[in-house]
């Protein structure tokens, strides 16, 4: 004979076992309401053996109307209690979260983890003058520096959960490397990645960043490269692009990152290519020393270190640009690992190269060369020019940037330097304000167009030849960025009869081609959405 089971019985509390046997039902047990203890088993007479047991002795004098009263008084009570403790644990939560909340944002602007203490000083004071009765819920917000150490540990590992149970889904990824040396000498390896899952949602994250204390070759960076794909169980088959910042440990030909990593995926029987590039950003910066300057920099360099360096100097400068009533009250300095500082100092320099050459002779200085026209010409060129370089370095920056949308800028910077030229050859500076500036203020000699238009051939030379392998790439570029206007022709076979139905069809072609759509690169709104 089977074993009864209680649970299948589907037994219900009645209603009149409150007011006979003051019992209640809570989360599917029944309660006693007088004692707080529970039945295991939801049976009249167990209800009843419990009642008579312990309480009828209290009860029995009661008539149906008072117990029933009783039961009711009883009810609330638990009610109440029950709700106490539902709130404490909801402000409890609430304290918890808010402790997270604001560790994240400590993390995110780099503040030390001691700020928690602070912050939470500034939140009692502004609590006790503008909702007093609520200070207790902000004295139970957590914010020591252990709290916070703890709780940004916690958000890192949640995080690599994200990613790791995200990296599954992916069916391609690429890897952007790069080395860079922090103050205290040790060499920081930063690992990005952006990978694809089967609905073509990308997804862009920082996936380390390792420090290395010994030597950095390109064996170093591989073993740390392949040491963080391994722990986020990423498949090496699977990854299609690596980029680095182009230096010999990243790219040798045979101990290099990138010739590593191929041993490797060949080592894991890949089938994919891997395609190397060198930073975009990185190239352009780059480029930029191809105008070679130098010399007008490091007169530039000498000035503001000798104003800016000693204490009393700066504040003597300082006051002198106040007397004069200039639009700017300082000089910047000038870090060679900020590329875009150089175009900011150039700048200054050069709308306050009157008040820098007094300055200077107050000081006994010799301003010579700071006054000479030829200098200040070739000054404002570098001016122009920078700026112009620090316009395209800033549009390549930012996440969710697709690399045919990177090479559509870079190419079309190409063609306004070769305007630039043209233009520069006929004295036409409509593009270089500074020039402009300094041409009218010219006495005796004649602005040096045709060697600054030099400049500007040597700096298209120098974007041709570092960007020549985007340039092999071109046709691939192109069917990733419109493949409504790519030719066919030149298209892998696989993809020609797919690309001849997708670009006969006009309903799409209008719908997706011509438009930007905000928060999501046009690139990969086209791809989403195109019916497979």
């Amino acid at each position: 004979m089977a074993k009864r089971k209680v649970d299948t019985e589907n037994r219900g509390f009645q209603t009149r076992w409150e007011s006979e046997y003051m019992f209640t039902k809570v989360a599917g047990k029944p309660v006693c309401l007088l004692c707080g203890e529970s039945v295991a088993v939801l049976k009249e007479y167990n209800l009843r053996r419990h009642y008579e047991t312990k309480h009828a002795d209290k009860n029995k004098n009661m008539d149906m109307e008072q117990r029933l009263q009783k039961a009711e008084e009883l009810k609330r009570g638990l009610k109440s209690r029950q709700a106490l403790f539902k709130k404490a644990k909801s402000q409890g939560q609430a304290a918890v979260k808010a402790s997270f909340i604001l560790a994240e944002e400590i993390a995110k602007s780099a503040r030390p983890f001691t700020e928690g203490d602070f912050i939470k000083n500034c939140m009692i004071k502004v609590c006790d003058e503008v909702c007093p009765e609520k200070r207790q819920l902000f004295l139970n917000v957590s914010l020591s520096r252990n709290t916070i150490a703890e709780r940004v540990d916690q958000l890192s590992i949640n995080l690599k959960e994200q990613l790791v149970k995200k990296g599954k889904d992916f069916i391609a990824y690429s890897l952007a490397v790069d080395e860079s040396t922090d103050i205290s000498d040790i060499a920081q390896l930063s690992i990005f990645i952006r990978g694809v899952d089967s609905s073509l949602s990308v997804t862009e994250e920082f996936l380390a960043l390792r420090p290395m204390h010994g030597t950095t070759t390109g064996h170093d960076l591989y073993e740390e490269v392949s040491r963080c794909v391994n722990e986020m169980e990423l498949p090496w088959e699977k990854l299609v692009g690596l980029t680095t910042d182009g230096a010999p440990a990243m790219c040798g030909h045979r101990s290099g990152l990138v010739a590593k990593i191929r041993e490797k995926m060949q080592e894991e029987n890949a089938t994919g290519e891997l395609t190397a590039y060198h930073c975009i950003i990185h190239q352009e910066a780059l480029c930029g020393k191809a105008l070679k300057m130098e010399h007008v920099m490091s007169i530039i360099t000498r000035t503001v270190n000798f104003i800016r360096a000693k204490g009393l100097n700066h504040r003597q400068f300082k006051a002198f640009l106040t007397e004069l009533e200039t639009e700017h009250g300082d000089l910047p300095y000038h870090t060679e690992v900020r590329w875009l500082s150089q175009g900011k100092v150039l700048q200054r320099c050069f709308e306050l190269r009157e008040e820098i050459c007094l300055f200077l002779d107050s000081k006994g200085k010799d301003t010579t060369q700071l006054r000479d026209e030829m200098f200040l010409c070739e000054m404002a060129f570098l001016c122009d020019i920078t700026s112009h370089l620090n316009a395209i370095n800033l549009q390549l920056q930012g996440r969710d940037r697709v690399i045919s949308d990177m090479y559509s800028t870079v190419k079309a910077f190409k063609t306004k330097l070769t305007l630039w030229e043209t233009q520069m050859r006929k004295e036409n500076l409509s593009h270089f304000p500074s020039c402009q500036t300094m041409k009218e203020k010219l006495s005796t000699s004649a602005f040096p167009s045709t060697q600054l238009a030099d400049k500007i051939g040597m700096l298209t030379t120098d974007f041709r030849r570092r960007f020549a392998d985007f340039e092999a790439q071109k046709s691939r570029l192109e069917l990733l960025g419109n493949p409504f206007a790519v030719d066919v022709e030149s298209s892998p076979p696989n993809l020609q009869m797919e690309l001849i139905d997708l670009q006969c069809n006009d309903a799409l072609r209008e719908k997706y081609a011509p438009a930007a759509h905000p928060g999501c690169s046009n690139v990969v709104y086209v791809w989403q959405h195109i019916p497979v």
